[in-house]
């Protein structure tokens, strides 16, 4: 099983859930986070006065898949996420040991 975490643009989310959805892929969770890379913030003017904005808004979908899923739900990520432009974001990919759906009792791959 892989745990996949993708930061991304806030406006590609609808995107990305469509490209996931059409890979059978039913669950994720959607955090709304701040950061930086390379594109290091950028300024505002705000009431005449400039500011510096350092951290971005993203967002932060996590998804557990079984381990043949992996490549595909990281393909569809990334087509559907991508602009072109500095600021896309990162996938980030983990084993993951186990699972445990709390109202079944189901494990690992039963409960995904």
């Amino acid at each position: 099983m892989k745990f996949i975490i993708a930061i991304i643009k806030p406006f590609k989310l609808e995107a990305v859930r469509e490209a996931l959805s059409a890979e059978g892929i039913e669950g994720l969770t959607v955090t709304e986070v701040k950061g930086f890379g390379r594109q290091r913030g950028h300024t505002e003017i705000y009431r005449g006065t400039e500011y510096s904005v350092s951290f971005l808004p993203k967002l932060k979908i996590e998804v557990a898949v079984t381990a043949d899923k992996a490549e595909k739900t990281i393909e569809a990520i990334s087509k559907a996420a991508a602009t072109g432009q500095i600021g896309d974001g990162k996938i980030f990919v983990t084993s993951l040991e186990h699972v445990m759906r709390i109202r079944t009792g189901e494990t690992d791959n039963d409960a995904l």
